[in-house]
């Protein structure tokens, strides 16, 4: 039978997992947001028509970036390159594929002064998203712990200690997702 101190530990490393997969999806959501430069994780994502199959573009072709606001597509079967580009004209990102019948090309225009405020705000809205999980993780927890505490065989040491470890944990989180969030924006306010 398992201890009150061993689940409160399960309960912390279990909240610990899930405030690391918060943060990834954050910062997943800030690689999908264009800069001025090319990057091919703006593409990861796309999920293309193959033969009446979505596949994730990142599996039919690969990337390489000949200048800072050049990205090659080069499929690596060349009938595909049709369904490349109407994948990317429907994702609507502003983005205009160009292709030669071997490769697709995608010139990233230079972003305005108004495009990279509105980008700035978007991702400060997804490290907003991303720190609002970390904190519904935080209460989840924090009403296990009340839970188990009120069964009656945990102290409130152990439940002090435990209050205190989550929010460490959390701000720790929370962290993690600002300083992101700072090179990003940093990224998109470069010229």
């Amino acid at each position: 039978m398992t201890t009150g101190n061993e689940l409160i530990d399960l309960a912390l490393e279990e909240v610990g997992e899930r405030m690391d997969v918060a943060v990834d999806y954050a910062r997943q959501q800030f690689a999908s947001v264009r800069t001025g430069r090319a990057s091919s994780a703006l593409f990861e994502r796309f999920m293309v028509d193959y033969y009446g199959t979505e596949v994730p573009l990142n599996q039919l072709a690969s990337f390489s970036v000949p200048e800072a606001q050049l990205l090659v597509i080069s499929p690596f079967d060349k009938s595909s390159i049709p369904a490349i580009e109407r994948a990317i004209t429907q994702a609507d990102i502003g983005i205009n594929p160009a292709s030669d019948g071997s490769v697709v090309r995608l010139a990233f225009p230079p972003l305005t002064e108004e495009r990279r405020r509105e980008l700035v705000k978007l991702v400060k809205q997804m490290a907003e998203d991303g720190r609002i999980a970390i904190r519904n993780s935080r209460r989840h927890t924090r009403q296990e712990i009340d839970q188990l505490s009120k069964q009656g065989d945990i102290s409130e040491d152990i439940v002090a200690r435990a209050n205190k470890e989550l929010d460490q944990l959390t701000h720790v989180r929370e962290q993690f997702i600002n300083d992101a969030l700072s090179v990003k924006e940093q990224e998109l306010l470069a010229i």
